[in-house]
């Protein structure tokens, strides 16, 4: 903090955003690679699961179901946060409720590390955490892109969305690498580091509107009025309210339906099962991991794309390749054979398309719904998401123990994507008459 001529505080962020703006560089830009840095770190916390799955089953003897269902806590939170996450977004701000989230997702890993009983997993990796990754979700991405961007929306919804998959490529082959040679809690430990080191670069450069830098969002020019900031109501009701509107609409149904099935068919699936899948087939899991950093490095590239293709081209239909073009990859997958080629060719086409649904389905929501409300609307629409990925993550699981096989939860996510990809041309060209205002 400093002092300026006039004896008022001035902080780090105003510093550096009237020295960036004498360069002609928008301040919008730090606030993304702040969010960024969160939301990487945050993937990290997603992703261990999936790496720790099978030490935890070796330690403690809990079958894949019994984890499996600890993890569908944590997506099923998750998820439902979404909507209120958004409505505290807009009564606290966002650079609040990024610290809370990652200092409540820092005390659950951190508390997780000296657990032994199923109850404490279920506890600390589902309602803790999940409640946790929840207060920020994509929900956070989504206000930041709206508030501080009107040119560029989709391409920045892009980068925020594929720092998921940065998260994955940077932690999950070095985790799984840990978990092997020095123990999942050694694994753990340094998810929680670099969440401490997120939340100083939170402090630091976060804030919450365009207006608190003295800007106006990119692409207005100086002076443009900027939309008022939500009336500071409850939050549950401001969260069920716009529920309640926007469920009287056909496009908010299209969009949960189908990001249900976005999620049935990426976290709940892969993110969770797909090492333990590899390993049945005779992969380790550190090569496993390596797969899925393929993965996560191209859906960096395609999640980017899609931003830039969203800003573009409609996006109805942009959902409806992504949907069925998903599906046949997952449809494939079985047919593999789990060779390195197989593989190889699998997570390329299932990475570029694994998150590349998120840019199209945020600029439907602040289309549809404007930019005030696109936070809570999208709240909503990503529980599906998360539900989807609850289903996924715990039927997958059932299937291994039940029927000694993943594949049948591939074959069903599959399908379910190919149904999606028709339903999103269902969602009409313009916003409906009844869409709320």
């Amino acid at each position: 903090m400093g002092r300026s001529p006039g004896g008022q505080v001035v902080s780090f962020s105003d510093r550096l955003a009237a020295r960036l703006a004498a360069r002609n560089i928008h301040y919008g830009w730090v606030v993304v690679a702040s969010s960024f840095l969160t939301s990487l770190t945050v993937a990290g916390a997603l992703g261990a699961p999936g790496v720790l799955l099978l030490p935890l089953q070796q330690e403690f003897g809990w079958t894949a179901s019994e984890i499996s269902a600890a993890l569908a806590i944590r997506l099923v939170l998750f998820g439902l946060m979404g909507p209120f996450a958004a409505a505290l977004i807009n009564r606290f701000g966002v650079r609040r409720m990024a610290l809370t989230s990652l200092a409540v997702i820092n005390g659950g890993m951190l508390l997780s590390l000296g657990m032994g009983q199923l109850w404490q997993l279920m506890l600390l990796w589902g309602v803790v955490v999940g409640i946790g990754t929840g207060m920020t979700a994509l929900v956070m991405g989504a206000t930041i892109a709206t508030r501080w961007f009107t040119h560029r929306r989709g391409l920045v919804i892009g980068l925020l969305t594929a720092s998921t998959a940065t998260g994955q490529l940077v932690f999950i082959p070095l985790m799984a690498w840990l978990a092997e040679q020095m123990g999942w809690r050694l694994a753990l430990g340094m998810v929680c580091m670099l969440i401490t080191v997120a939340a100083l670069g939170v402090v630091l450069l976060m804030r919450d509107r365009p207006a608190d830098v003295g800007l106006t969002a990119y692409g207005e020019p100086p002076g443009t009025p900027q939309p008022p900031a939500a009336p500071a109501a409850s939050v549950a009701w401001a969260a069920i309210d716009t529920l309640r509107e926007a469920a009287r609409t056909r496009v908010f149904w299209v969009l949960f339906a189908t990001f249900f099935v976005c999620g049935a068919s990426t976290n709940g699936l892969i993110q969770v099962h797909m090492i333990p899948l590899c390993v049945d087939f005779g992969i380790p899991a550190v090569q496993a991991a390596g797969m899925l950093a393929l993965i996560g490095i191209f859906d960096f590239i395609g999640t980017i794309l899609s931003g830039w293709l969203s800003d573009r081209y409609d996006n109805r239909w942009l959902l409806f390749w992504y949907y069925g073009l998903r599906g046949l990859s997952l449809l494939y997958l079985p047919y593999s054979d789990f060779t390195f080629y197989g593989l190889s060719l699998f997570a390329v086409f299932y990475g570029l398309d694994w998150v590349a649904t998120v840019p199209p389905t945020v600029k439907l929501t602040a289309e549809r719904f404007g930019r005030e409300k696109a936070g809570m609307v999208f709240g909503w629409v990503f529980a599906g998401h998360q539900l989807g990925a609850a289903c996924a993550a715990f039927g997958a699981g059932w299937s291994r123990t039940a029927l000694d096989s993943y594949l049948p939860a591939f074959y069903v996510a599959g399908l379910l994507c190919l149904g999606a990809a028709l339903l999103c041309p269902a969602m009409g060209r313009k916003a409906p008459a009844d869409a709320p205002a």
